[in-house]
């Protein structure tokens, strides 16, 4: 059984464009690429110019509905220009609205939206975060990030710092 959301991930008329690209001739693929790149197709391997024109598209969309994206990569920026070193990304920083989470569990695949607004769109429903809705799928109390496998298990300690405690 697939649960999918109301709406979906991309709008409409991306999709429609996307998976328009493969009945493109070469001609009209060389003019869409001049129009989002501003340059002549880089090569003529057609699979790679609709994947980077596929994802330029989202790119043109998307930021459009994510204005923080800027704001923090600016920020992320000033602190390599002052640092010389990338720092870790913000701890807050969910993902890009528009994003697609899918999980499967017990048979069943979920999907979950990231909107615009920094919530999650679930089953028609708006959530605050994550773990709300991973614990109204598992009925447990879970990491959000962790069950949507945006983030990793804890670290246990490694052999080396056990070494050192002998």
């Amino acid at each position: 059984m697939n649960i999918s959301p109301s709406t979906p991930a991309t709008p409409p008329s991306v999709l429609a464009q996307i998976a328009r690209l493969p009945e493109l001739q070469m001609p009209e693929i060389k003019a869409l690429w001049q129009k989002l790149f501003g340059a002549d197709t880089p090569n003529y391997n057609r699979p790679f110019l609709e994947r980077r024109i596929a994802y330029r598209l989202q790119e043109v969309e998307f930021r459009k509905v994510d204005a923080k994206l800027l704001e923090r990569n600016e920020r992320r920026i000033s602190s390599l220009v002052d640092t010389g070193k990338v720092t870790k990304r913000d701890r807050d920083t969910r993902p890009a609205a528009g994003t697609v989470l899918t999980r499967e569990y017990r048979d069943v695949e979920y999907c979950v939206v990231a909107t615009a607004d920094e919530q999650y769109e679930f089953n028609g429903r708006m959530y605050p975060s994550l773990s709300m809705i991973a614990r109204e799928i598992t009925g447990t109390r879970w990491s959000g990030p962790l069950f949507f496998g945006l983030k990793g298990p804890a670290k246990q300690a490694t052999s080396a710092r056990k070494e050192l405690r002998r």
